[in-house]
């Protein structure tokens, strides 16, 4: 998507432990970071990028709208955050205004994140039913799927539904970020 533009050269990492050797021996003006690792979280390899180099530019790219990611972002210390259905010349203009000292946040996202409710801001599992909750703290514990349907009664494909729903929910790709979301959020 970047190839285009003669004046941008994008580095590229694997994992969050790539990334974070290749900025500290780069140093790129712009570091663009998704919510998804494998390993550890975009939020957990932009705080380990910004300990190590405060003034560090970073613009979230992720597949999540839900705007708790995007005050989650802020909050972690991104200065843009953009999605990645968005138009491509947004994701350009989001690189640029970065890069440029200026933060990138949609007017869209801006709105969502004004009227989000305080309660919501950056608990990423604050609307969790109470069987989702005990099922990322099963995930947690190290658990399968199976296992977590005998504990709380219920069959595996309920189980597997609603690993389904929490991943949508919380913006996880495999059952692994869903243990790792309950591990950042300390449920015991």
């Amino acid at each position: 998507m970047l190839a285009s533009y003669d004046d941008i050269a994008v580095l590229d990492a694997p994992d969050a432990e790539h990334a974070y050797e290749r900025y500290v021996a780069a140093r790129p003006d712009v570091v663009v970071i998704d919510v998804n690792l494998p390993g550890i979280s975009g939020f957990l390899l932009t705080q380990r990028i910004l300990h190590y180099d405060p003034a560090a530019r970073v613009v979230i790219f992720t597949m999540n709208d839900d705007p708790i990611f995007a005050a989650r972002a802020i909050e972690t210390g991104a200065k843009g955050y953009i999605g990645k259905c968005e138009d491509p010349a947004k994701f350009v203009a989001a690189i640029r205004a970065v890069a440029a000292g200026q933060t990138f946040l949609l007017p869209e996202v801006a709105q969502k994140l004004a009227f989000l409710d305080p309660g919501r801001r950056g608990d990423v599992i604050n609307g969790l039913n109470p069987r989702e909750l005990e099922i990322l703290r099963l995930l947690r514990s190290g658990k399968s799927m199976a296992e977590i349907a005998g504990v709380i009664n219920v069959s595996y494909k309920t189980v597997a539904n609603s690993c389904a729903i929490l991943k949508r929910k919380l913006g996880a790709r495999t059952p692994l970020d869903l243990v790792r979301i309950a591990v950042e959020n300390k449920l015991a």
